[in-house]
């Protein structure tokens, strides 16, 4: 046989799923799509999950064209909205792309070429800020995290790590099946981040499954974020912190302390001390004070919003299955 089409049928097939809910995002979705469907190598399925508004599925149903368009079976929120996208999805791989966020060309084929190595059950990228107003001055990159973004502390290369940003991130769809896929009293609902960690209470099932499983960041695997106005005020900025923090606890007493917990030591032991240390000695410097007040209230939202959730009700007790071949019925999916 042929080197390089022996090479070639070891690239898997790739289905990406965008998950929407509302109509204010409209131009946003399309920017969404239309960054897919330019990609080379092309996907070999693009999923739209719209999550129960119809206005909006059958808006998107008249005029996109290139993509496919399901409603969202499962329970209402984006976890719900990512199982149905793996249900109805027949290809190896499934990435998920934010439906205000656009992939950087090149995209595909980064994400897809570590799946060459059969260790590989998933697969994330970079995900870069687009700060709409412009980043404000006190605004540390250590917590772009609170606005869906890569982070200060992340690796720079390729590196293997414990879980992936939602925005940018793939699976093989087996695993994806295996584990059931994603708990969906995790998920964001709307713009409301009840809890946040669905991604991470994942990929800890999917270590937990197998250790010897490589969960792979790719950093040249880029995609843009948008980032409204309304997402760098300071109360959006705590609310956040806290919101992470309970999902953080709950992961916790799902997955246990030690595996959902031990980055996040190693981020405000070292990640934060250095960020602290460089603007005490930068005082002077514009911003600075403000920026020191968000990297210590930053935490300290986190961890009041984690001794919260330590002890509120964990939700369904058990995740949302996804099933091979597709949706679960009706009377499950309630549950």
């Amino acid at each position: 046989m042929n080197s390089a089409l022996s090479a070639e049928r070891t690239v898997p097939t790739l289905a990406v799923v965008i998950c929407a809910y509302t109509l204010d995002r409209w131009d946003d979705i399309r920017a969404a799509i239309g960054s897919v469907l330019a990609q080379d190598p092309p996907a070999d399925e693009v999923l739209l999950v719209v999550d129960h508004n119809r206005e909006l599925l059958e808006r998107a149903e008249r005029e996109l064209a290139g993509v496919h368009v399901v409603a969202n079976a499962r329970r209402r929120g984006l976890s719900g909205g990512r199982n149905t996208g793996v249900a109805v999805s027949h290809a190896d791989v499934v990435a998920f792309l934010d439906d205000d966020a656009t992939a950087e060309p090149g995209w595909t084929d980064r994400l897809l070429a570590p799946y060459r190595d059969p260790r590989v059950v998933g697969v994330g990228g970079f995900v870069r800020p687009w700060w709409l107003t412009g980043r404000p001055v006190w605004f540390p990159p250590e917590f772009d995290w609170v606005v869906g973004c890569s982070y200060r502390g992340q690796p720079r290369h390729s590196a293997r790590v414990r879980n992936f940003i939602g925005a940018n991130m793939s699976f093989r769809r087996s695993e994806l099946i295996a584990v059931g896929g994603f708990f969906d009293a995790f998920g964001r609902v709307g713009s409301r981040p009840v809890a946040s960690c669905d991604e991470t209470d994942l990929c800890l099932r999917l270590a937990a499954r197998d250790p010897r499983a490589v969960l792979l960041y790719e950093p040249a695997a880029e995609i843009r974020h948008r980032v409204p106005e309304s997402r760098t005020s300071w109360a959006y900025f705590r609310n956040r912190c806290y919101i992470e923090g309970v999902s953080k606890a709950l992961v916790a007493r799902r997955c246990g302390r030690g595996p959902a917990l031990a980055n996040e030591r190693v981020y405000v032991r070292s990640t934060i001390s250095r960020a602290l240390a460089r603007k005490v000695t930068g005082i002077r410097q514009p911003g600075a004070l403000r920026t020191i007040g968000a990297l210590t209230g930053g935490v300290c939202a986190t961890v009041s919003g984690y001794l919260v959730g330590s002890v509120r009700p964990l939700g369904s007790p058990a995740p949302s299955r996804v099933r091979q071949g597709g949706a679960e019925p009706a009377a499950a999916a309630r549950s």
